[in-house]
């Protein structure tokens, strides 16, 4: 199983990012995969995830209206667009397989990716 996140880089507050995760044909075909993010002194945790099976998405209630988790089948890639971004998201955000898509918390996650870095600042 293999995960690359990228994206990840300097934002001034209200702008955009969007972060991708290119995953081995293994984990896009038979895994859910989900965002999760650590911030500094902070636990990780899930930001968005989304089915292996189909479309479905899951957002966290606290992750729920600014960021936008989708799929590209042809490239086997997760991709994390982000908007209105504020100094409080920045962390280093990690793409994951879980084995649930509904179930988007670390305890959850079956193989992690390296993370990127996501800083916010004006």
């Amino acid at each position: 199983v293999q995960l690359q996140a990228s994206g990840g880089g300097l934002v001034q507050p209200g702008g955009s990012l969007r972060l991708s995760c290119a995953a081995s044909k293994f984990a896009y075909d038979y895994y859910a995969i989900g965002w999760f993010r650590q911030a500094p002194g902070k636990e990780r945790e899930g930001v968005a995830c989304i089915s292996g099976s189909d479309d479905s998405t899951y957002y966290p209630n606290s992750m729920k209206g600014r960021f936008a988790i989708s799929k590209d089948n042809a490239n086997n890639t997760v991709y994390l667009q982000m908007n209105s971004l504020k100094p409080e998201d920045t962390a280093v955000y990690y793409c994951a397989t879980v084995n649930r898509y509904y179930y988007c918390k670390p305890s959850s996650v079956y193989y992690w990716g390296q993370g990127t870095q996501v800083t916010v600042s004006s």
